[in-house]
């Protein structure tokens, strides 16, 4: 059986190849201010048709870092913070391995 750290690396992949592209980074964080957003407004100043950033939306859907609520006839889209949360912590664990190599590698070049 795989490490559990190993499990969630895999888990958190999708994520993080969805938060790869800078247009949907900035969906996300434009989404991270908390209140649900509708295309026209996502569309905003972006220098992307409303099909592209639906298409993003999609891929970040997919994901399962948002996802789709429709109000009446509009569809607002709105951040999934637990799946951001979810990223996070697979950081923290890589970040916590390499701090590890580094002071093992710092102990042998001190120890030599």
């Amino acid at each position: 059986m795989p490490p559990r750290n190993a499990l969630a690396s895999k888990r958190s992949a999708p994520i993080f190849a969805a938060l790869g592209d800078e247009t949907r980074l900035r969906l996300v964080s434009q989404l991270y201010r908390g209140e649900p957003m509708s295309i026209a407004h996502l569309t905003g100043t972006a220098k992307v048709t409303r099909q592209a950033i639906t298409k993003h939306l999609h891929v970040l859907e997919g994901a399962g870092l948002v996802r789709g609520v429709r109000q009446g006839r509009e569809q607002l889209w709105e951040l999934t913070p637990e799946k951001i949360d979810e990223a996070r912590r697979c950081l923290e664990v890589i970040s916590a391995q390499w701090d590890a190599a580094l002071e093992r590698l710092r102990q042998f070049v001190e120890g030599a």
